[in-house]
Parts: C-alpha cells; sequence; structure tokens
C-alpha cells in the first residue's frame, strides 16, 4: 500500500488529512510543494488541480481532504488503506 499526499505548510485541510492517515495507522510519503514550482506543477499535471492536499493511494487519485473524508465516511477509505 503506497500513499502519497502533497501539502504545504499553511494548508490546514493538508494538517486534517494527515491527521486521518495518522489515526487510522497509514504511513504516507508526504511531498512539501511550498516554494517548489516544479513540484507544484507535477502535482498539478497528475491531479488535474492546484490546490492542496492532493492526494492517491495505490497510484489512484483521491483527491483533496474533503474526498479523503468522504471515502471515509463510506467506509471506503480503510478498503483501500489494506
Amino acid at each position: 500500500m503506497s500513499v502519497v499526499i502533497y501539502t504545504t505548510k499553511t494548508c490546514p485541510y493538508c494538517y486534517r488529512a494527515k491527521s486521518l492517515l495518522k489515526r487510522l495507522g497509514a504511513s504516507y510519503q508526504e511531498i512539501s510543494v511550498d516554494f517548489n514550482k516544479p513540484l507544484r506543477a507535477e502535482m498539478a499535471a497528475k491531479a488535474g488541480k492546484t490546490s492542496v492536499p492532493q492526494i492517491w493511494i495505490n497510484d489512484m487519485h483521491v483527491g483533496g481532504c474533503d474526498d479523503l473524508h468522504a471515502l471515509h465516511a463510506k467506509g471506503e477509505l480503510e478498503k483501500l488503506l489494506t
């Protein structure tokens, strides 16, 4: 299982998403796009969005914080994390 999350240091949604992943015991690779235009452009090209966080689980683009929490509310997030 692989989780990748693109973040910035000032984004409260990034902290919410990481908090949920931690509560569920999921490890993740965090990629900070603070002051890094090439990484932010890479994220935007892959996600089709420029907002953070952008989250992938096993190469599947989940979306942002609200999308992650919606998956959790439906009981689907845990399945993806196993």
